[in-house]
């Protein structure tokens, strides 16, 4: 069944370099189809108007329509991370160029927010234990990009360094 539900973002002029970086990012990964600017169109005529493209799977669009909007924090994309291989590999491959945020958060150099969020800080917040919920809590407010590891000490009350 075709994705019901497609986000679109909008860029200034930026879409298919961004759909370029992004498909370099993640696996399974390609552009489905380039729109251009007709004749007469609101950009220039054969400049990119849309580029659609998938990341692992899901399909997105990117509209060039000009540097009326820009990206913020109200919407981000959540990646879900097996292990700390992962959340290092979509950390640094995100965060170069762009900027590093807190508890996992950061923008690509799009202004694009991602949250880079291993599976493990999601298993550790829902442990019945609400003293190792709280001390996981605490050490992840103090990071920007999240350390299983860490997040595990802090959760069994040892040190996290």
């Amino acid at each position: 069944m075709p994705q019901k539900i497609i986000p679109n973002l909008w860029f200034d002029t930026q879409a298919e370099q961004a759909a370029d970086f992004y498909i370099s990012v993640f696996d399974n990964s390609r552009i489905v189809h380039v729109a251009r600017y007709p004749e007469g169109g609101a950009g220039p005529a054969g400049t990119v108007m849309t580029v659609e493209f998938e990341l692992d799977g899901e399909r997105f669009v990117g509209i060039n329509g000009g540097p009326q909007f820009a990206f913020d924090e109200a919407v981000s994309f959540q990646i879900s991370c097996a292990d700390q291989q992962e959340v290092d590999y979509f950390w640094d491959r995100l965060s170069e160029g762009g900027e590093e945020g807190p508890c996992g958060w950061l923008k690509d150099r799009y202004g694009l927010s991602w949250q880079v969020v291993p599976t493990a800080m999601v298993e550790l917040f829902n442990d019945p234990d609400p003293q190792r919920v709280q001390r996981a809590m605490q050490a992840m407010l103090a990071m920007s990009k999240l350390d299983v590891a860490a997040l595990r000490n802090a959760a069994d009350g040892r040190p996290t360094t």
